[in-house]
């Protein structure tokens, strides 16, 4: 429904709309001066004259002044720009990028000229498909000269996530308050103004903000000043920045309150909030300052910017956005509740700040010349985050959430739908669907490989080398290797052991530089091709036989197409072993698709990739698996705790391949009873409770409830030792987080009446009683069970100030077995008042791993796909979340069949998605995962119930 507002605006806003009109025309009046400009002309007939998507490089963007008022009542911005641009080739138009403004008024100036002396009439021509506009001009730009560009421009502020947005917030009084944000990476900032939005068109930029006297505004630069202009509007001038790419840019319009503090070289670090959440941002203020810190200490090159805010919006599509000097987060990545965060929320937001601060050198300093090396940032700052936080916060044992990094990693690089790390993206579409697992987690994974083959000193030295080569420049993955090359070739490496190959390393006489080895030859193996490899281990007394393979996923060897899959597949390979005879790390370089290396003295067993710091998976073969689990039952401390989460890892990821069974793989987890390490202990207890999970989801009682019956016997101990409290170290909290979930979820009485009347405990003190913040979520599910529970909850949700709290919540009400809530709730959702738009993923995924839910979510989705692109557009992180999240723990053929049909209606309206072939791959495996597996586990089971699991 459309209507005028203005019946509603106060005399102040009433005031803003009449100084806005009163710009507008003096922007027309400037502009109509500017030489021959007379009205600019918008053109439908005239053809446009580019037809690629990336620009042309004749025209490079040197310094942008920008203009923008955006209207909060009207919710819309006026924005004027003018862009200084060096030509480099004659041209009669420039090519830029435009998305949804209006285009106001255009004009080209010749650089030393008067504004008075314009090119003549500059005809617009818009190209909606490739979202590029044209400024074509009368006469031709000479090349070797500057010139700028004049633009005036207006829109609505969008209602998504993307470009300038409006956000809000509602106070606990109930009012509802507007902001405006920007969200521009990776190619929204054509949103918001009209821009050469590449990642390789870096340019310095001014920008000036309107506002009224009760909003502030902040952008990349600290403002340098604050002109007051007629009817009580302010304008924000803001320094120079650096030079940066356009996604960089970022300017928000709001009436937060926040927290300072200086860093020991001098750098102003500020964390935002809504006034009412300001007392949850010290912790981000501490972890701020201590990270950024220690980046100028590691990398030895200074934070370039006087200044680095961190502000949380309430309306935020992914978990945070490195804009230079002002980071955006979500309120949850960010806001640190005592009374409600637990200690995986602590976990959460330290290293989200650690990622996004690390971008300001690895992506904002230095910054891949094209979206198809993404992971050149984000793999870095994955990557970075764990050094980082190891380092300043030791205590959060971020190494334990690294292992999950690369587990996650392998399980989604295993599939024949994965891509290469490095892998080409044009569309707007394609450039999005690069932000996943393969850029982020397994870039950070080859990176650490990287850092165990060349040792931490060298690696850590090529990096700094990078950065300082490329400083406010581009680069690609080959500058990357060839700094590493060129660093590790002037390192003496005479001290200690370094890319030997093990057939010699017995007397470590073969050593090479890496320039020698080929280090771009190696990385290239695992950037440029898609997957990882498998590693077959055979040992024949002391001669060990390796050989590798391409890893897939649900492909059996036996399999018709298993020799066309695996052809082309070769990686170089860094591997690392230990053995029964020498703790000591041995190292062999497998750069053939099969060798053999000579162990010193004869083994009862042989473990390779020692801590899981390489990117394969390891088969063993029957007799190493048996002498391995021999191990873990009489002495599983002999390995350390990262490798012995590595054997299950593998073990389980094998069974899909048919190298080992599934019985052979619950038979390695018997050890973990006597297990006193919490990371196996959950990677071990995680891989049962997903058996337990498929079981329950498809319906097969019988064995859904004998699994559940032996988790809760064999695990009794571990369970009846966790407390319902704050204490002991991250890795404590994070056991009893889980088990204490899981005992719940299976119906464990003792959990179950614990849970309860920690609830009515809370719900009569009306919220006001302080549990414990690590079994906050569990008390919550056990309390939405009951219908009054599930209603305290809903109301609490809407009035709660803890973003962290509110997630618990949530999470809660999806887990109800009563179908009409989950329907309320989806329909909450689905409006996006009670329920934020930006939490509707989560929302639908949570509902969807419910087996009240599921049929639900997926009927949903299909009967509201086209709603749902209206508010949230094709290729975003949600819509692919949406579809993963109601369809990948799907297991028979009936539904894969709904997925393909839809899939297919899909298709005909032109929504082509990767995750699509993703999620079709995945059914397929799950089951033919099942149709193999379930006869063995329930055979399994039947073998080791009556002999007493306890």
């Amino acid at each position: 429904m459309d209507f005028s507002p203005y019946s509603f605006l106060t005399t102040m806003e009433k005031l803003q709309l009449k100084h806005l009109l009163r710009l507008s025309v003096w922007l027309q009046l400037v502009l109509s001066c500017r030489g021959s400009v007379g009205e600019t002309v918008a053109s439908s007939t005239q053809p446009f004259p580019w037809s690629k998507l990336r620009l042309p490089t004749d025209i490079v963007p040197n310094h942008y002044d920008l203009l923008i008022h955006p209207n909060l009542t009207t919710l819309d911005f006026t924005g004027f720009v003018k862009i200084e641009v060096d030509v480099k080739r004659d041209t009669k138009h420039v090519i830029l990028h435009s998305k949804g403004l209006n285009i106001t008024s255009a004009s080209i100036v010749a650089d030393g000229d008067q504004e008075s002396a314009g090119l003549g009439k500059v005809t617009v021509l818009e190209f909606h498909p490739h979202e590029q506009i044209a400024l074509v001009a009368p006469e031709p730009l000479i090349a070797h000269r500057k010139y700028r560009l004049y633009i005036e421009f207006q829109a609505k502020l969008a209602e998504g996530f993307d470009g300038f947005y409006k956000s809000t917030y509602q106070t606990k009084d109930g009012e509802k308050r507007i902001l405006a944000a920007t969200d521009f990476e990776p190619t929204a900032a054509r949103m918001a103004f009209p821009c050469f939005d590449e990642p390789s068109f870096k340019a310095m930029f001014s920008i000036k903000i309107r506002r009224g006297a009760y909003h502030i505004a902040l952008s990349n630069m600290p403002k340098v000043q604050t002109v007051e202009l007629a009817d009580g509007l302010l304008e924000d001038h803001f320094d120079r920045s650096v030079r940066m790419s356009t996604y960089l840019v970022a300017y928000i319009v709001c009436d937060f309150k926040f927290v300072t503090a200086t860093t020991t070289s001098g750098i102003k670090v500020s964390v935002y909030a809504v006034p009412e959440k300001w007392s949850q941002t010290q912790y981000a203020l501490d972890v701020a300052v201590k990270l950024l810190q220690f980046y100028e200490d590691y990398f030895n090159i200074s934070y370039p910017l006087p200044k680095q805010d961190l502000i949380a919006v309430p309306d935020f599509q992914s978990g945070a956005m490195e804009n230079w000097g002002l980071i955006t987060y979500r309120e949850t990545a960010l806001l640190y509740d005592p009374r409600t965060s637990s200690a995986l929320d602590k976990l959460w937001i330290t290293k989200i700040i650690g990622h996004e601060l690390a971008h300001q050198w690895f992506g904002n300093l230095v910054t891949m010349e094209w979206w198809d090396d993404i992971w050149l940032n984000e793999g870095f700052a994955r990557y970075m985050e764990r050094v980082s936080v190891n380092s300043t916060y030791p205590e959060i044992q971020i190494d334990d959430y690294f292992l999950d990094v690369c587990f996650g990693a392998m399980g989604r690089d295993a599939l024949n739908s994965s891509h290469p790390i490095s892998n080409p993206a044009e569309t707007p579409v394609q450039i999005m669907e690069m932000f996943d697992t393969v850029s982020y987690d397994k870039g950070a994974c080859v990176l650490n490989m990287l850092k165990d083959f060349l040792t931490e000193e060298v690696f850590k030295s090529g990096i700094i080398r990078y950065l300082q080569s490329y400083s406010y420049k581009n680069a690609k993955s080959d500058d990357l290797w060839n700094t590493m090359a060129d660093t590790s070739s002037e390192t003496d490496f005479s001290s200690g052991a370094f890319c030997y190959t093990s057939s010699h390393a017995k007397n470590k006489a073969e050593r090479y530089t890496c320039e020698k080895l080929g280090l771009k030859e190696m990385m290239d193996t695992w950037t440029l091709q898609m997957g990882l490899p498998v590693i077959t281990v055979e040992r024949t007394g002391r001669q060990v036989r390796v050989r590798q393979e391409r890893f897939l996923k649900g492909v059996l060897q036996e399999d018709p197409d298993y020799s066309l899959l695996q052809s082309g597949y070769h990686w170089q390979i860094p591997l690392t072993y230990i053995t029964s005879g020498s703790r000591r790390l041995q190292r062999h370089l497998l750069k053939t698709q099969s060798d053999t290396f000579q162990l010193e003295d004869d083994v009862s067993w042989i473990k390779l990739n020692v801590d899981m710091n390489g990117y394969y998976v390891v088969h063993y073969g029957e007799d190493g698996w048996d002498s391995l689990i021999v191990l873990l039952n009489h002495n599983h401390t002999a390995l350390s705790n990262k490798d012995r989460t590595n054997l299950i890892h593998n073990a389980f990821q094998l069974i899909g391949t048919g190298r080992l069974s599934l019985d052979r793989a619950l038979n390695l987890t018997r050890y973990l009873r006597m297990e006193t390490d919490n990371i196996p202990l959950l990677q071990g207890i995680g891989y049962l409770n997903a058996l337990y999970r498929i079981m329950e989801m498809r319906n097969f009682t019988d064995t859904a409830e004998k699994l559940k019956s032996y988790i809760l016997q064999y695990f009794k101990p571990v369970i009846d030792r966790q407390t319902w409290s704050n204490e002991g170290s991250t890795s404590e909290k994070r056991l009893r987080i889980e088990m204490i979930g899981l005992a719940c979820d299976l119906g464990y009485p003792p959990c179950i009446q614990k849970a309860s009347q920690l609830f009515q405990d809370w719900v009569k003190s009306n919220g006001t009683l302080s549990l414990p913040t690590d079994v906050l979520r569990v008390v919550y599910a056990i309390g939405s069970q009951k219908t009054e529970g599930w209603n305290y909850l809903l109301n609490a949700y809407q009035h709660s100030l803890s973003s962290s709290e509110k997630n618990k919540i949530l999470y809660a009400l999806s887990r109800t077995k009563d179908t009409e809530k989950l329907s309320k709730l989806i329909e909450l959702g689905r409006d996006g008042e009670v329920i934020k738009q930006q939490d509707f993923a989560a929302l639908i995924s949570s509902i969807s791993g419910n087996p009240s839910g599921h049929t639900l979510t997926w009927n949903f989705v299909r009967e509201n796909w086209a709603e749902l692109l209206e508010k949230f557009h094709v290729g975003s992180s949600i819509i692919r979340n949406i579809l993963y999240g109601t369809t990948s723990h799907f297991y028979s053929q009936e539904e894969l069949e709904e997925v393909k049909t839809f899939f297919n209606s899909l298709k005909e309206q032109g929504h082509v998605l990767k995750v699509m072939e993703v999620i079709l791959e995945l059914i397929q495996k799950n089951i033919r995962w099942l149709e193999r597996n379930r006869p063995v586990l329930e055979k399994w089971l039947e073998d080791i119930i009556p002999s007493g699991a306890n």
